[in-house]
């Protein structure tokens, strides 16, 4: 695809380059035929440069090399060194029609539109100001090393987009579906929700689904960047975009093709290039005002210089006229065209963007890059962040006196967080389920279900008034019997009142990650000032999982509106904080931190619509790992600038001193935009370690 270059080109690259590498084909067809028609389009270039080329080169042979058989042929026909002349002439002009053709009709396309600073335009009046001067082989070089330069930046431009189009690899184009007992092949958008689909050996996993039938070990490594195959079996939920390694699996579909996790994947990376960063903006800005700058400063040494000596210093007139300070500021429109920023910042970022995203993790737009690059703060929610999140039953308490069995109190609490999703509410069920049979199995009569947020659950339950809940709850509740002191060991602890007396408690355990603590001291390492945890769970649980960590601060007990204002307390230092949380119950605090990231977040729609940026699984060390590549991108980003506008500079002040020509106004140029594009797609190859 040709992407047209003026000063607002990174805007188009985003929209015409980057954005339909992540668009959704319709088919591998369409995807071919687009790839095909670039591969003619290039095509075309090579042979359009090499021709121009040839006969630049021809022109330039002819016009400073004496050869008998050109000279003798004018001669023959009369012209004498006329002839010669006319011959380079008309060499150059044939070279400068096959080279400079499509800028000349790009200029005037882009000034019909009110586009009058691109760089088409300083490339124009450059080279007809040359040729004005008699200058011709400059003329001609400036549209060739322009042409030339617009190919290597296009071919940058479609390998940074390609290498992001990979993506689209990891989208399976056929699934194979079981109907009436017959195996069907269809592509995947025409499997519904609920039909029973064949995964075999070697095969990716098309939709996501539940395992019916079938074990294996599935490669997860497009999703979530990790090479370890993962075990799975009857009852195991897979995604889309997942590698069969052994084994025939039968999976049920739970999820239309177009809200599985691997289409979420690729819309994300799609709409990351249109969230641009502070750096980004600013060099659209930047460009905006920089080129009607400099052209006013060309006409300045066009016109100034000569003037103010024929009026001061007359007897330099001669020397030092008017076509010398023309050529002078033909030199400084070259150079100053900001091609090399306008394309390498941009790319840059959305490189940084892919090599993030080959590693599962999803950067949501540079901005974002931007934040976790200058991160000094990180806020950690501890369940499901710090720790598994898979909570399990350690104990049951009855209150003294209770007349109620173990049973019958974990029977309570589960029929009364039954609806609720959170872990907690899953390992209570899940234990009553293990423990119960017979009558225990039966449902209870409720009645007026109420979740307080970050409390617990109000519910009716038999005829009874029951809360299940922390020690919050419990205090609210003014529930008698209730004391702190009755909380038997360290863990999460469910409290149980019913008719406002306190029934007993039950201890739920979680794990810490074995990956966090060496993520926590890595990040100390890194440079971040402060790690602090934030948690709804009680401090006894807060204390055992900080005592096992390099955690600055925590604060327990806190409610979703308690954790926005803690994070604020602690981003009004002017310090850059991220917090990370599983994308589902923190909501709030994502939004108001400086960037947000969603831990273990594949599959769930709420972590990957709450976050800035998602981890596609849940282990911590990919929040080193994100850190890393956005700082070594904008680092890359950084030089870009920095060389650019250093070396423009330079020649436009060596051109202003008569020290420099247009053939090194050229380099200034292209020269430079290619170096920064090269440099830019180093982002490409960043390691994370």
């Amino acid at each position: 695809m040709k992407i047209e270059h003026n000063h607002a080109t990174h805007t188009q690259i985003h929209e015409h380059g980057f954005a339909s590498a992540c668009r959704p084909q319709c088919s591998c067809c369409a995807h071919e035929h687009e790839e095909g028609g670039e591969d003619e389009e290039r095509g075309g270039q090579i042979k359009k440069l090499a021709v121009a080329f040839v006969l630049f080169v021809l022109a330039l042979v002819v016009e400073h090399l004496n050869i008998p058989f050109v000279r003798g042929l004018s001669e023959r026909l009369g012209l004498g060194a006329l002839g010669v002349q006319i011959l380079c002439a008309v060499l150059y002009c044939a070279a400068y029609i096959v080279v400079g053709k499509d800028v000349v009709l790009g200029a005037v396309k882009n000034m019909r539109h009110g586009e009058i600073f691109g760089e088409e335009f300083l490339m124009v009046v450059a080279s007809f100001g040359a040729i004005f001067l008699g200058e011709y082989s400059e003329a001609v070089a400036v549209m060739f090393f322009y042409q030339l330069g617009e190919f290597f930046q296009d071919y940058a431009v479609d390998k940074s987009r390609d290498s992001i189009a990979s993506l689209m690899e990891i989208r399976p184009d056929h699934a194979t579906v079981l109907r009436d007992g017959v195996a069907v092949r269809c592509v995947p958008e025409r499997v519904f929700v609920g039909e029973l689909i064949e995964v075999r050996a070697g095969e990716r996993v098309p939709l996501d689904g539940i395992i019916e039938d079938g074990t294996s070990f599935v490669d997860t490594s497009a999703l979530t960047g990790e090479s370890v195959p993962r075990s799975v079996a009857c009852g195991d939920e897979v995604l889309a975009g997942f590698v069969n390694n052994s084994g025939l699996l039968r999976v049920r579909v739970t999820k239309p093709a177009c809200e599985s996790a691997v289409t979420r994947i690729l819309e994300l990376t799609q709409k990351a290039s249109s969230v641009k960063a502070r750096s980004e903006n600013f060099i659209h800005r930047f460009a905006k005002v920089y080129t009607p700058i400099v052209c006013v400063l060309a006409l300045c040494v066009a016109f100034v210089p000569p003037v103010a000596i024929r009026m001061f210093r007359p007897e330099l007139a001669d020397s030092l006229g008017f076509s010398v300070w023309m050529y002078r500021a033909l030199s400084f429109l070259v150079v100053s065209c900001p091609c090399a920023l306008v394309i390498s910042v941009p790319l840059s970022f959305f490189s940084g963007i892919g090599a993030a995203s080959a590693r599962g993790i999803l950067i949501k737009g540079s901005n974002f890059m931007e934040h976790l690059a200058k991160t000094k703060i990180i806020v950690f929610d501890k369940t499901g962040t710090l720790t598994h999140g898979i909570f399990k039953v350690s104990s049951i308490n009855l209150a003294s006196g209770s007349a109620l069995s173990d049973d019958e109190l974990l029977k309570i609490a589960s029929h009364a967080e039954s609806y609720c999703d959170h872990p907690i509410s899953k390992s209570l069920k899940e234990a009553h389920m293990a423990r119960c049979d017979g009558e225990c199995c039966k449902n209870l009569d409720m009645k007026d279900v109420g979740e307080i947020s970050g409390q617990g659950v109000k519910a009716l339950l038999e005829g009874k008034q029951v809360l299940v809940g922390n020690a919050l709850l419990m205090k609210k509740e003014r529930v008698a019997g209730f004391s702190d002191e009755r909380v038997p060991m360290v863990g999460t602890i469910v409290h149980v009142a019913i008719d406002g007396f306190y029934a007993g408690n039950i201890v739920i355990s979680d794990e810490l990650k074995a990956e966090s603590p060496a993520a926590l001291s890595l990040l100390k390492r890194l440079g971040i000032k402060k790690n602090v945890m934030l948690t709804g769970d009680t401090k006894s649980a807060a204390e055992r999982v900080a005592s096992g960590l390099d955690i600055d601060e925590y604060h327990a007990e806190l409610l979703p509106q308690d954790k926005v204002r803690k994070v604020e307390e602690l981003m009004a230092g002017g310090d850059t904080l991220v917090f990370v949380g599983d994308g589902i119950n923190d909501s709030p605090v994502l939004a108001r931190a400086d960037a947000g990231i969603a831990m273990g977040a594949l599959g769930s729609d709420a972590a990957i619509e709450a976050a800035d940026i998602v981890l596609m699984d849940d282990n911590p060390k990919k929040i080193c790992d994100a850190i890393r590549i956005s700082r070594k991108t904008v680092a890359i980003v950084n030089e870009n600038i920095v060389f650019s506008l250093a070396v423009k500079a330079a020649i436009m002040v060596l051109g202003f001193l008569g020290l420099s020509n247009l053939w090194l106004a050229v380099f200034g140029d292209v020269g430079v935009c290619f170096i920064a594009v090269m440099n830019a797609m180093r982002a490409l190859r960043v390691r994370a370690d």
